[in-house]
């Protein structure tokens, strides 16, 4: 009896755990989806979705070091050509979520053709998320080359 009770009283403590897996996994999905569209929106160069995903004081680092405002980003993208991306898709995603922040890594791969030649890029991301008013935004991005 003694040790029922000693199982039974473990599973109640744990219980709280197991309730605050919930709301991250819905937020994990939700920040999943996030990076998808930026990666679909950037693929065709769409200004005004991308707008939405990032938030006004976001900062991005690029992989040769230099920073970009979104304005900034935003411009690139405007005034960048056509594009000749066939794909965009991220290989694999991590989420971490610490109380309003989610933390997304991983490792996106670009495939199109440029200057008549096919290419495959890949490019591992760090990019921090925060709720602001019950919406996700992006608050830092960065993104460097894989170079194997």
């Amino acid at each position: 009896m003694k040790v029922i009770w000693m199982v039974v009283m473990g599973s109640i403590l744990c219980l709280p755990a197991f309730a605050q897996d919930d709301p991250n996994s819905a937020v994990v999905s939700r920040i999943v989806a996030l990076e998808k569209a930026w990666n679909q929106a950037f693929k065709f160069r769409d200004v005004k979705a991308i707008d939405t995903l990032l938030d006004d004081s976001m900062v991005l680092v690029n992989d040769d070091g230099s920073l970009q405002t979104k304005g900034v980003f935003l411009a690139s993208v405007r005034e960048s050509k056509a594009s000749d991306e066939q794909q965009v898709t991220p290989e694999s995603i991590s989420v971490h979520v610490y109380a309003g922040i989610a933390i997304a890594t991983g490792v996106f791969r670009t495939k199109g053709v440029e200057g008549g030649k096919p290419y495959v890029r890949r490019d591992r991301f760090v990019d921090v998320w925060m709720n602001k008013g019950g919406s996700w935004v992006c608050v830092s991005a960065s993104a460097i080359p894989v170079l194997r």
